[in-house]
């Protein structure tokens, strides 16, 4: 009741004195049903009581699938409560780095990603940090209101950028990255195969021969065909 008691202070706007994120309390950034859903779940009072940024770590690492709410009673994930946990830590943007950064955990991953997208205020930092992870083509096992589907890391950080909403959550507007290049906040992205390409432009070399012209080959007494056809006319 204590850990239940805790979040709801959190979410008191009276008795709240933490850390803001675009002027606001963190929680609010997920709905106020999803709120409740989460802080009513079994998962949240049993396995997310006096977490800190280190000790979260080894509950993300258990995760087996990604998600929002499912269900008829639409039950929050252990995914959507862990993020909903670290919207209440707010840790240093080196935590979460740290957390990106583990190739060994793909859904310790997907869930940095995920905090990332609703925490972290500058468009531009948003794109420059979760796009390396577009190479990342791992398959995700994500739960659905119905079931369950597959997605991979790269499709997951490309709904994070492009998409409103994802897992159960509106995320914050961000700009299109186009305007952020028009802008002169970012560099255009090179493609993950501009090189490949490169190298198979090159492979292929200069073509020696002259575009729309016809090569002459030799006949078997050593004239070309147009020789050949000169003296046929000749001879006529």
């Amino acid at each position: 009741m204590a850990h239940h008691a805790d979040a709801k202070k959190s979410l008191d706007e009276r008795g709240y004195r933490g850390s803001l994120i675009r002027g606001d309390n963190p929680l609010k950034l997920f709905e106020k049903a999803v709120r409740d859903r989460i802080v009513d779940s079994y998962y949240w009072k049993e396995q997310c009581f006096g977490l800190n940024a280190a000790t979260l770590l080894d509950r993300a690492i258990d995760l087996s699938f990604i998600g929002g709410t499912y269900g008829v009673t639409q039950k929050p994930t252990p995914f959507l409560c862990l993020a909903f946990k670290l919207l209440q830590l707010t840790p240093d943007k080196e935590v979460i780095l740290f957390y990106l950064q583990q190739d060994d955990f793909k859904y310790l991953r997907a869930l940095a990603a995920f905090y990332v997208r609703l925490a972290w205020e500058k468009d531009a930092e948003v794109y420059t940090t979760l796009e390396p992870y577009l190479t990342d083509m791992r398959k995700l096992k994500r739960r659905t209101r119905e079931g369950w589907a597959l997605t991979h890391v790269d499709e997951f950080i490309d709904d994070l950028l492009i998409k409103s909403r994802v897992c159960a959550t509106t995320l914050p507007k961000i700009n299109p990255r186009l305007f952020l290049e028009d802008e002169d906040r970012l560099e255009p992205r090179e493609s993950a195969l501009g090189e490949e390409l490169e190298e198979l432009d090159d492979e292929d070399g200069p073509d020696d021969s002259s575009e729309g012209e016809v090569q002459e080959l030799p006949n078997g007494n050593g004239h070309t065909a147009s020789d050949r056809s000169d003296e046929e006319m000749s001879g006529d």
